[in-house]
């Protein structure tokens, strides 16, 4: 057998282990979001439950690998050698693809991808074949795809966007009817039948739709549960709820708790029974043709790769529960080690938060047209309602009240009831489709399910609304841009192969191969970067002794960069070095972004203060305005020298530099004292930074006082004077601003005081 073939496989191979990291890491956003934003346990735990779920899910998917062989080409009109060109430009489009939509953060449709991938790379292969034979036209492409089933999966693809949010929706709505906000202090049966009602629909979808692709099963245990559904269904509902009842009543368990822990266990199962395909179905149905081409009891004739043509792949495979099993075992690491698969995890979370969160997106034309309908529509339907009923309602969707003492970060982004619906839906609604081997959108489903219900959940109020639907509005849009890229790259990649043979092969693998490891090191450098010292906290203190203490690590940052900023701005204007300054404006870009996330806190910050520590509000914030005033003056000098220089300016002087240089040696003593005083919390150090105010402020008027004689005798370039009298002004702003902040701590900090903090502590 021709070599090259032999290398694709084991090609193929490394491709669907690397596929199926790249993968996991998009899709673990399908089965976490749920429990991770209800924080319902432990991340430990969930984690466990989780990677129990992905590996029984695993061996449930063998029927789902028929999509990859036959469910959008025909392989009867394929030889090998083309069936093989195909799976390859799949798997090398496909893990190219998922990895820059995972190094963006955004959740993207691994279905959709293979899907449009398979169609793209067949497309574009049988083209090719009908151009080099002349009894053929366009109009044979048909021939080549299975147009039903493909349009079938397409319009499944689509529709499932419009279910599962309406579903989810009106689930979420009599969900909350039923048990409000307050579900805990509820009657014991109330959860008791939620729960039953709960478990049930997801053990059936699960046990019963799920099982007869199951591997490990055997047919009579099949036939057996197959044939008793309906008292399957009774019993298993009374069942849970008598068990839920007891668990409630004498173990005190948190019933919402299990639903979540079992919700999960069933999403994991569904997304990996389902989504498998998408991973290594390319390489299973490589390797069967591989296997059948080899095989003298199939190729009886002996035929050429480019002559024996594919009608075995038509037929049902089993195929090997090992293959199963290890990639059962490579999803489960890497739900464990990847950390792409938390930024992915964050987008969804935060787009269905229940609270106010510094939104991801901004709103658009479109999404603010749609909140105004949306709000006139409702306001028309309230109209009809009687205003006995709308008080019940609102009384059932009124949130109940936490205490100060509680921290945002530690609240959850919605709680136990909604997750609950989140898992439910989604896990029934997947197993649905797997069950009718429909390779439904995982990613779709559980996202669309998810704004559904913090939709009906009133989750998106007046603050948020735009933003969010904003947000869902980028994600769908990321989602076709998939489906139009995963086509045309795919069909890009078959063209190469088709021509270029091996030696394109081992060309697009080195390629695949260095952009893999570029994002990596660029992703792990990102979050180096986040985790970085010099990183702005928020304060959580509720008294004025208690924010001197934890913003002094801000001021002492905010320093240190601002010091790194104003230094590398001068010398990238004495040098002409646009490289630094583009990385200064960078920087000086992210100080103020973080700046503003500390002002857009104060909200959360007033509503933890204690009642008679208010004043503490008014220090807190005019120290932010001190750090944003100083943040804006850095900004400045840094923009304006980018400017300069990418604008191909003459050079500052000679003499302008060394002056420019004097105050950067001269501020460098001044911010370098100053960080030392708050770094260390010796706030007495502070008075003497104080005085040396006088000194510098009439270094600075000198400076001034100069440039304008050059300007009146010598100075011939209008750029450079406009530029060096705004970097002189801003840096005495710059210097006003840090006086000022200086002065606020020297004149109200009191070490005699013991600071009041928020307690973190769970009553």
């Amino acid at each position: 057998m021709d070599n090259l073939y032999t290398f694709m496989i084991i090609a193929l191979a490394i491709l669907a282990i690397a596929d199926l990291v790249v993968g996991v890491s998009n899709d673990a956003v399908n089965f976490l979001n749920s429990a991770i934003g209800s924080k319902a346990v432990s991340f430990k735990t969930l984690m466990i439950v989780a990677s129990i779920g992905v590996a029984f899910g695993a061996l449930s998917s063998s029927g789902m690998m028929e999509i990859a062989r036959k469910g959008i080409f025909v392989p009867g009109e394929f030889v090998f050698d083309e069936i093989m060109i195909i799976f390859m430009a799949v798997m090398i489009t496909d893990i190219l693809l998922l990895d820059f939509f995972n190094t963006l953060g955004l959740p993207t449709s691994t279905t959709v991808s293979i899907v449009f991938e398979l169609l793209g790379a067949s497309v574009c292969v049988a083209i090719i074949k009908i151009s080099a034979d002349n009894s053929q036209s366009l109009l044979d492409l048909g021939n080549y795809i299975n147009n039903e089933k493909a349009i079938e999966i397409i319009l499944g693809i689509l529709l499932s966007v419009v279910v599962a949010f309406s579903v989810g929706a009106i689930v979420q709505y009599v969900s909350r009817l039923l048990l409000s906000f307050n579900f805990n202090q509820k009657p014991k049966y109330y959860g008791a039948i939620f729960s039953g009602f709960a478990v049930t629909s997801i053990m059936y979808f699960i046990l019963i739709k799920g099982i007869k692709n199951a591997s490990f099963m055997n047919d009579n245990l099949k036939s057996l549960i197959s044939s008793n559904t309906e008292m399957t269904l009774i019993a298993g509902f009374v069942l849970f709820t008598i068990i839920s009842f007891l668990l409630i009543q004498f173990l005190k368990t948190n019933i919402y708790r299990i639903i979540i822990i079992v919700g999960t266990f069933a999403l994991a199962v569904a997304f990996s029974g389902n989504d498998l395909v998408n991973f290594i179905g390319p390489t299973t149905g490589a390797y069967q043709a591989y296997v059948d081409f080899g095989n003298p009891a199939i190729n009886t004739a002996g035929l050429s790769a480019t002559e024996f043509t594919m009608e075995s792949l038509s037929k049902k495979i089993h195929t090997p529960t090992i293959i199963l099993l290890i990639a059962g075992l490579v999803m489960v690491l890497t739900l464990w080690f990847s950390s792409k698969a938390k930024a992915v995890v964050k987008t969804s979370v935060d787009l269905a938060r229940q609270d106010n969160v510094k939104e991801r997106f901004e709103p658009n034309f479109l999404s603010r047209s749609i909140v105004r309908m949306t709000i006139a529509t409702s306001e028309a339907v309230n109209n009809l309602i009687p205003d006995s009923a709308k008080r019940i309602i609102d009384r059932q969707f009124k949130e109940p009240v936490l205490t100060a003492a509680v921290k945002k970060e530690d609240m959850p982004a919605f709680d136990m009831v909604r997750a609950a619906v989140n898992l439910m839906v989604a896990s029934v609604l997947i197993s649905i489709a797997t069950s009718m081997k429909l390779p439904l959108s995982t990613t779709y489903v559980t996202f669309m399910v998810t704004m559904g219900t913090s939709l009906a959940d009133r989750a998106w109020g007046s603050e948020s609304a735009v933003y969010r639907v904003a947000g869902v509005l980028n994600v769908i849009g990321g989602w076709f841009l998939t489906a139009l890229s995963a086509f045309v790259a795919a069909s890009i990649m078959a063209v190469i192969l088709y021509y270029g043979r091996g030696y394109a092969l081992v060309a697009l693998l080195a390629f695949a191969v260095f952009v893999l490891f570029r994002n990596y090191l660029s992703h792990r450098k990102k979050s180096r970067i986040l985790k970085e010292e010099d990183s702005l906290k928020k304060a959580e203190s509720s008294s004025i002794q208690g924010v001197i203490l934890e913003s002094a690590n801000n001021i002492a940052n905010v320093v240190k960069r601002g010091n790194r900023i104003y230094t590398n701005a001068v010398n990238g204007l004495a040098t002409h070095n646009l490289k630094m300054l583009k990385k200064n404006k960078a920087q000086v870009e992210s100080l103020n972004d973080e700046i503003d996330d500390l002002k857009d806190n104060i909200f959360y910050f007033i509503k933890n203060l204690d009642e008679p520590s208010v004043s503490a509000s008014n220090f807190y914030l005019s120290i932010l305005n001190n750090l944003q005033d100083m943040a804006q003056s850095l900004r400045y000098i840094s923009n304006s020298s980018y400017k300069h220089v990418n604008n191909n300016h003459k050079k500052l002087k000679f003499s302008q530099i060394k002056e420019l240089k004097e105050i950067d040696d001269v501020f460098e003593k001044l911010l370098l004292d100053t960080n030392e005083a708050f770094s260390s919390g010796s706030f007495d150090k502070i008075g003497a930074v104080l005085g040396t105010k006088p000194e510098v402020f009439n270094m600075l008027t000198e400076k001034i006082q100069k440039q304008v004689e050059r300007t009146r005798t010598e100075e011939s370039s209008p750029k450079n004077t406009t530029l060096y009298f705004g970097i002189l002004l801003e840096t005495k702003d710059l210097l006003t601003a840090t006086m000022s902040l200086l002065e606020e701590y020297y004149n109200s900090h009191d070490d005699s005081v013991e600071p009041a903090t928020v307690s973190t502590e769970e009553e």
